[in-house]
């Protein structure tokens, strides 16, 4: 099978090479519709990549296909070998206490236990490790399972709207410990998000996919700590806004469109 043929993740070279995502031409198609279509990617080490687009483009479909959870139907696609993904759920087992959530799969219990509870401590939940998953609060949960993500010190880091059901203020609380845990631990980043606000917040770059592809890429040049506030978040906010289809020159041209 040729490396175009190939539907799976590619699982050499990438830490070599200069990217530590290398996607290339990728496509998905279902039935008659090209979800991904030609869809070219690249993150370096160290990169925090946020995507935005309408639902139904295909975002989770990218993610899933770097993650190794889907296939690809078309294109290259090189990964690191060690890659984690959070989820809109925490998806934590029940049945197993908070630490061996994180080392979920491993049977080296003492080794694993002081790998866990150091995990836990970066979330500030080392204290919840003997506990049952049923008893944590749902953005304790979703610590756990960023935790449990880092303990391996993957490459790629692949988060799927992780903060979607979580309260306003927990949100924010969620938004500094990521940004904290992402720069101590280096990892390439991709976000998948609705909300602008977040991806400004967080990532060096947005890309926007539409039509199957991706067909906005912007750096984010503005200063730590970001504030809404600023006049160039704002400015920001209103270009990607707009790019959406939601921002204030849509409206207007749809306005106008109505009118004639």
């Amino acid at each position: 099978m040729s490396p175009s043929e190939n539907s799976l993740p590619s699982e050499s070279g990438s830490e070599t090479g200069p990217f530590a995502v290398d996607a290339r031409g990728v496509r998905r198609v279902f039935g008659d519709r090209a979800v991904l279509d030609g869809v070219d990617l690249q993150l370096r080490q160290g990169d925090f990549v946020a995507l935005l687009g309408p639902s139904g483009t295909g975002k989770t479909t990218l993610l899933r296909i770097l993650a190794g959870l889907d296939a690809a139907d078309g294109g290259t696609v090189v990964v690191p070998r060690s890659r984690s993904v959070v989820f809109q759920e925490p998806r934590l087992v029940p049945a197993r206490r908070v630490w061996r959530n994180v080392v979920l799969g491993s049977r080296h219990v003492r080794r694993d236990r002081d790998r866990a509870v150091a995990a836990l401590d970066e979330v500030g939940l080392a204290g919840h490790a003997d506990a049952w998953p049923v008893t944590l609060s749902g953005g304790e949960a979703q610590r756990v399972a960023l935790a449990r993500a880092l303990a391996t010190e993957p490459g790629l880091l692949l988060l799927d709207e992780p903060f979607a059901a979580l309260d306003a203020l927990t949100r924010i609380r969620m938004h500094d410990l990521v940004g904290a845990l992402i720069r101590r631990h280096n990892p390439a980043v991709l976000l998948v998000t609705h909300d602008v606000d977040e991806a400004i917040l967080l990532a060096d770059r947005i890309l926007i996919l539409s039509d199957g592809n991706i067909d906005v890429d912007i750096t984010v040049d503005i200063d730590e700590p970001r504030r809404r506030s600023d006049a160039r978040f704002q400015d920001l906010r209103q270009a990607l806004l707009d790019k959406l289809g939601v921002g204030r020159a849509a409206r207007a041209a749809a306005l106008a469109a109505i009118g004639n």
